[in-house]
């Protein structure tokens, strides 16, 4: 296959991943491009594998990772794993829907892996996982486990906690307890600031008798 056959081929194998309901609509109208520094692609399992400083964006999808691997199952619904270098972690980026005029939203989620299902229309972020989300360029909430599974369909996320470290023999110190999952959440409308209270009345000027009125002169 000619690299030019290759390139179109990929572009329209790739078109496929988009995101539905919730996710950016205009996402997957959009040309996918993806950039590294290598690319090893095999025709009868219809898998492409970029390696090296990959960067992959579609519409406000963005994706970045040391590498990206593109699978396209029978009923043509794209499948992706993204890796990171050793000591970091891949990073995902993507506008959500909103209603005309309300303020933009986007989801933000860093991993040592992550993993899209086109059919599920899922996102899965596992190790060191931490989900973002920010509003008007603010960040509105955080969470972060060893997995988070996103869904842009349902916009449910579930978020596991650190495995227990393993047990050894008796003699051995007990295992580390199993991590926990933390959120920080924002409230959706913030209360309003109390009111400051108001200032008590100057006292009225106190009046005192003229004793001279109606008195002789």
């Amino acid at each position: 296959m000619t690299p030019g056959l290759l390139s179109l081929f990929l572009l329209a194998a790739l078109a496929g991943s988009s995101g539905r309901v919730h996710a950016e609509k205009a996402d997957r109208t959009q040309p996918m491009n993806i950039e590294a520094d290598a690319l090893r692609h095999d025709e009868p399992t219809r898998t492409s594998v970029f390696s090296g400083h990959v960067v992959l964006t579609q519409g406000s999808i963005v994706l970045r990772g040391a590498r990206l691997e593109m699978r396209q199952d029978a009923d043509g619904h794209q499948h992706g794993l993204v890796t990171a270098e050793a000591g970091k972690r891949a990073f995902f980026r993507q506008k959500r829907d909103r209603p005309v005029g309300a303020p933009e939203e986007f989801i933000e989620g860093e991993s040592e892996r992550i993993e899209y299902d086109g059919k599920a229309d899922t996102v899965r972020l596992s190790t060191r996982a931490e989900l973002r989300r920010y509003r008007a360029a603010l960040l509105s909430d955080q969470i972060t486990g060893a997995v988070i599974v996103y869904s842009h369909l349902t916009e449910v996320f579930t978020v596991d906690g650190q495995p227990s470290a393993p047990a050894g023999n008796a003699a051995e110190a007990a295992p580390a307890p199993a991590g926990r999952v933390r959120a920080v959440l924002a409230p959706k409308n913030p209360p309003p600031a109390a009111a400051a209270a108001p200032a008590a009345p100057a006292s009225a000027p106190v009046l005192r008798p003229d004793n001279s009125l109606g008195s002789p002169r």
